[in-house]
């Protein structure tokens, strides 16, 4: 009999492998808080899609305010959004697409009106005031900048905080502070880089973006060229109470405010988001180092510092003519030169943060909903009506409040002209005089504390990924507080130590 050839299996030699093996599925993870949210905001909506309606406003002189339906459901829709981007349920700029198409399907205003507001002049000159940062950035003046900064304020971590707030708020006084911070942010970014190699947030650079967004709107509020708002503003109070503001009468009563508040705002900074270092060791030297290796400046450098001071100046001459350009038509000239000038090529084009401009796009549209169906306007007569009997003081802050509520979610001129000539009607009974009202109006207008879509500046820092939406949020409240104590005593004592008219009788 033939011998029987033994079989060696295949895995002799390798440690036995089990008989079974399972692969277990990789778990899923369910983010039910995000779910929560959106079902939240989703809820309120639907809330107020189903309310048979609310209670009619009328201020002091008999006029009724109706809220109709479709202002119901853009109150609901408000409320939606705000929830959807505190708690950033999705990117913010798809909640403010979200917005669009909740008022196109429920026919809350059509779809020309709630789509055309994304490409409004406002989210343009926004679009243009980013493309002057990246400018900045492609010709290498942010790091020059940046390392000059760094040669003059040293090593110390919050006197980097002081100087780069300080710069900020200066520069808001001789151009829109949206220009300003797409200007100082790339700047920024290079100072961040130079503390840590990392992508993770730190405290530093919390503070710093935060930081810049908050003092960028303080500092606006001095000049007529800080933001739109305080030109429309005045020109509405002209129209009236026939009483024109001036330039130079502006900045005497906001200078103070605006200045203390951008120290105040650097206390609260550094109180809230100490850096992780004390200092920066070698900083000074090394920024020294890198300066010099930039060289020389270059021709594109000195051409973007050209184009952007034609620019200033064509908003400075702007303030002053009897039928100004369009800011945003003046703002696009600076991005049309730098793409002509090969400054920017299409690379730099499709680099924008579309997110940032969508995000405006949606605040534009909003603003408009609540405006063209006076749902802004039924709330801010039920919001002020409730001070008809109050002390005269309580009724300004009360004013100021409510103007800087809604400039977190609305346009702030919106704001504004919702509540001035409500305000102005009651202060009469209270013998207020209407400059305190548009004045103090006008402080709280320039500095939304909460949202991103309360000022450009507040979109542009959470561009360094270095704070969420919540953050932002919950920090804005502890400047908020201090805002309106610092406005109380302005209001109180110091404006009419200034000559500002405070009462009438």
């Amino acid at each position: 009999m033939a011998e029987e050839t033994k079989k060696v299996p295949m895995s002799a030699g390798l440690p036995e492998m089990p008989e079974e093996i399972i692969l277990a599925p990789p778990k899923k993870v369910v983010d039910w808080k995000r779910i929560f949210f959106i079902l939240l905001g989703f809820g309120i909506f639907v809330l107020f899609y189903f309310l048979p309606g609310l209670p009619d406003a009328t201020d002091p002189s008999g006029k009724i305010f109706r809220l109709s339906p479709t202002g119901k459901l853009s109150i609901g829709l408000f409320l939606m959004a705000g929830i959807w981007w505190v708690f950033e349920v999705m990117p913010i700029g798809a909640t403010a697409i979200a917005i669009g198409v909740f008022q196109t399907l429920f026919s809350i205003r059509t779809a020309k009106q709630a789509l055309g507001d994304f490409l409004d002049p406002s989210v343009w000159f926004i679009f243009g005031s980013v493309v002057i940062g990246m400018a900045f950035t492609a010709s290498g003046l942010t790091k020059r900048m940046a390392y000059k900064m760094l040669d003059v304020v040293g090593e110390r971590t919050t006197m980097i905080y002081l100087g780069s707030f300080i710069v900020t708020a200066a520069m808001t006084h001789l151009m829109a502070h949206t220009a300003v911070a797409a200007a100082v942010f790339p700047l920024l970014l290079a100072i961040n880089a130079l503390y840590t190699d990392s992508d993770q947030p730190t405290k530093f650079g919390k503070g710093l973006f935060i930081g810049m967004a908050w003092v960028a709107g303080a500092g606006s509020i001095v000049t007529f060229l800080g933001a739109a708002r305080g030109v429309a503003a005045a020109g509405m109070f002209k129209e009236f109470t026939g009483s024109d503001i001036g330039f130079f009468e502006l900045t005497w009563y906001m200078f103070p405010i605006g200045w203390l508040m951008v120290f105040l705002i650097y206390l609260v900074i550094v109180f809230c988001f100490r850096p992780e270092k004390e200092r920066i060791v070698g900083l000074r030297e090394k920024a020294k180092e890198l300066s010099r290796e930039l060289g020389p400046m270059s021709g594109k450098e000195y051409f973007v510092i050209v184009t952007v001071t034609v620019v200033v100046a064509l908003f400075m001459i702007n303030s002053f003519i009897p039928k100004p350009f369009s800011r945003a038509g003046i703002v696009l000239i600076a991005t049309l030169a730098f793409f002509m000038s090969k400054t920017l090529t299409v690379e730099d084009l499709e680099a924008i943060p579309w997110n940032i401009i969508l995000l405006f796009g949606g605040a534009m549209s909003i603003g408009f909903c609540l405006w063209q169906t006076k749902a802004a306007e039924w709330m801010a007569v039920h919001w002020l009506t409730m001070f008809l009997n109050a002390n005269w003081l309580v009724f300004v802050l009360g004013i100021a409040f409510f103007v800087l509520m809604m400039t977190n979610f609305i346009m702030n001129v919106a704001a504004i002209a919702i509540s001035l000539p409500v305000s102005l009607v009651i202060a009469k009974y209270l013998g207020v005089a209407p400059h305190v009202i548009l004045f103090a109006s006008l402080v709280t207008a320039g500095m939304p504390f909460n949202l991103l879509i309360g000022a450009a500046p507040n979109a542009i820092a959470y561009e360094s990924k270095q704070f969420t939406t919540g953050e932002f949020f919950g920090y804005g409240w502890i400047a908020n507080a201090i805002l309106m104590v610092v406005l109380m005593v302005f209001v109180y004592l110091i404006w009419p130590l200034q000559g500002m008219p405070v009462l009438t009788k």
